[in-house]
């Protein structure tokens, strides 16, 4: 190790890359000349051009002792460099900020999503499991039941579906304690293999992946709201009024957290236990009517779970329950979302492992309990033959009412994960734009200006306003200092999806593409392990975690590749297409001027008390 790197910061100290991460994203600092495009240019690649680690006329040159260095590691001196903890307790700067954001929105010293933590375990849980029971478990069971052919064999599929997903969100819990930035997947990339790997999933995600998913969720909370009111000639109907439903609830969902995050998160609480609520519900009228025989019409209700063994009928085709793992963890898909938001959580370190490992097993405990419910009232082929399990379950008990309470139930559980959907893809469309893969003005808060409600801006305000914004508002923020451009995109996407309405495509699309990045993010945190075996790791899994999510990863992505060709290569070339539009528009940036962060990081005169970062110690 040079000795370089052997000597301590005094306390309080920071790293040349902080330092000018954060004299960069400072308000008082002079931003008028540049010779780069202004909505592509990074301060934390150029931190790495300006203020070399290894000069020794650099008065931040020496290291934190937490701060793991090798001289083999690209993380020390490629460009792809950050800090990976931030003594200022305040918050995390993105990667690279542009230039234009960070004078309205960026990094430490102005507004930022991440200098505003306000998100709790609760909220991060509502957010996981707002997500993952969506419509799934309430409509179509039959893609698993059917594959293996016997209940208690389907049973079986839905657990192992819900470990392996739950090995995933374990090793995004290590990677998001290691790394607690806004982003997920795209930072994660980005720091271990190179800023394009994260560039193609910001393309991939940000484009397809994410609207495509909530288009889905808005499609099937409309059909299910309309079902309620019309009943079963809600199948003849016009699917436009479907999608025109769809369309009012994202843009219902789309405001409510352009309003504020407190908003957001709290409809998310509310929705969780409703879910949760319904779920027991469920179970609990399943246990008694196999008790009691009770059914709406007065006959006897179903027996089949008595008359016929658990596992007759299992089926031993391997292909068959490929096919039904597939589909057990596209129901459980969503438990990444928490980590799109980590950089706005109140304590990460702690809360986020918390999150995956509460919300997984609930889920898993819900999802065959539910299955266990519909066993006992509806036949096996009843329910393998319909996509409306909830209501022909609803329909079997309590008759019309029960129909129209399970059909309403449904909708408010899609509208839960569409908010869910809405507020972690906002956040992901933020980073971009923070990042300069997409243009700046998604990189903003507000309405541009990027300062929360101050003292000073209190007093003007109608007493109206006030009102609103203590009940509605952020604590520190106010009303509307959210990532409104970037939910703007992400509703324009998703609607979008919602008017072209061909999802059969899109499944596979998201199928693909989506356990592509899946394994190789999980692949990354093993080649994190090795590179920087000191990297502080507030929460580390066992290592055979990730590394049976990455062997399901590659048996469900070559299932797919043998059994849908085609549609592989168009996933494959949508995601090629997306290198030159980087090479474009990350690559082909030029460095930012080089005085202005000489003068950030060197003028103490003039400088305020609390722009500290900026002062030789």
């Amino acid at each position: 190790m040079p000795p370089l790197y052997s000597s301590n910061l005094p306390p309080g100290g920071r790293d040349s890359l902080e330092l000018a991460s954060l004299a960069s994203s400072s308000p008082g600092v002079d931003t008028s000349e540049t010779d780069s495009r202004p909505s592509i240019s990074s301060s934390r690649r150029a931190s790495l051009e300006r203020d070399d680690p290894l000069d020794s006329a650099n008065p931040a040159v020496r290291t934190r002792p937490d701060r793991s260095y090798s001289v083999t590691s690209n993380f020390d001196f490629a460009a792809n460099l950050f800090p990976l903890s931030s003594t200022t307790g305040a918050g995390y700067a993105p990667i690279g900020a542009p230039t234009s954001a960070r004078d309205v929105s960026g990094g430490l010293g102005g507004g930022s999503l991440e200098k505003h933590k306000t998100l709790t375990y609760l909220n991060g849980l509502s957010l996981i499991v707002g997500l993952i029971i969506g419509s799934g478990i309430f409509s179509s069971p039959s893609q698993v039941n059917s594959n293996v052919g016997s209940p208690g064999a389907a049973l079986i599929v839905w657990v192992v579906a819900g470990i392996l997903a739950w090995t995933g969100g374990a090793s995004y819990a290590e990677l998001g304690g290691a790394i607690p930035l806004n982003g997920g997947a795209q930072v994660y990339l980005s720091k271990i293999f190179g800023e394009c790997s994260g560039f193609l999933f910001t393309w991939t995600a940000v484009l397809v992946l994410k609207p495509g998913s909530a288009a889905i969720i808005a499609i099937i909370m409309g059909e299910y709201l309309i079902r309620a009111f019309i009943g079963a000639e809600a199948e003849t109907i016009d699917p436009w009024f479907n999608k025109t439903v769809a369309l009012v609830g994202l843009s219902l969902v789309t405001f409510l957290n352009c309003v504020s995050t407190r908003l957001g998160t709290r409809l998310n609480d509310m929705l969780m236990f409703l879910k949760f609520v319904a779920l027991i519900a469920v179970t609990i009228i399943g246990v008694v009517v196999a008790i009691t025989g009770y059914s709406s019409s007065g006959t006897t209700a179903n027996a089949d779970w008595k008359e016929h063994g658990w596992f007759e009928g299992t089926t031993t085709d391997t292909s068959a329950w490929a096919v039904a793992l597939y589909a057990g963890l596209w129901a459980y898909d969503g438990w990444d979302n928490t980590n799109y938001v980590v950089g706005e959580f109140r304590n990460p370190s702690r809360d986020l492992p918390r999150v995956i490992h509460t919300a997984m097993p609930l889920v898993i405990i819900s999802y065959v309990l539910a299955n266990i419910a519909y066993f006992f009232v509806l036949p096996l082929d009843a329910i393998n033959s319909t996509n409306t399990v909830a209501v022909n379950f609803g329909a079997k008990v309590f008759g019309s009412v029960g129909s129209l309470i399970l059909a309403l139930i449904v909708s408010a559980s899609c509208f839960g994960a569409l908010n869910s959907s809405t507020f972690t893809s906002s956040r992901l469309v933020y980073v971009a734009g923070k990042e300069g893969y997409i243009p700046s003005v998604f990189g903003r808060l507000g309405n541009g200006t990027g300062s929360p409600d101050s003292l000073s801006t209190v007093r003007t305000r109608s007493w109206f306003k006030k009102k609103m914004s203590k009940l509605f508002g952020d604590e520190d923020t106010g009303l509307f200092f959210t990532p409104i451009p970037a939910l703007i995109l992400n509703a324009a996407l998703t609607a979008a999806y919602i008017l072209v309405g061909e999802f059969s495509t899109l499944l596979t699309f998201y199928g693909v593409a989506g356990y592509t990045f899946y394994f190789i993010t999980v692949l990354g945190l093993i080649v994190l392990r090795v590179r920087e075996p000191t990297l502080e790791r507030p929460y580390k899994t066992w290592i055979t975690t990730p590394i049976i999510f990455c062997c399901v990863s590659l048996f469900l992505l070559s299932r797919a590749v043998f059994s849908q060709p085609l549609q592989t290569l168009i996933v494959i070339a949508f995601v090629v297409a997306g290198v030159p539009v980087y090479f474009w528009r990350v690559k082909g940036r030029g460095s930012p001027d080089r005085s202005r962060m000489k003068r950030a990081l060197s003028e103490d005169e003039g400088r305020p008390w609390w722009k500290f970062w900026g002062r030789r110690r």
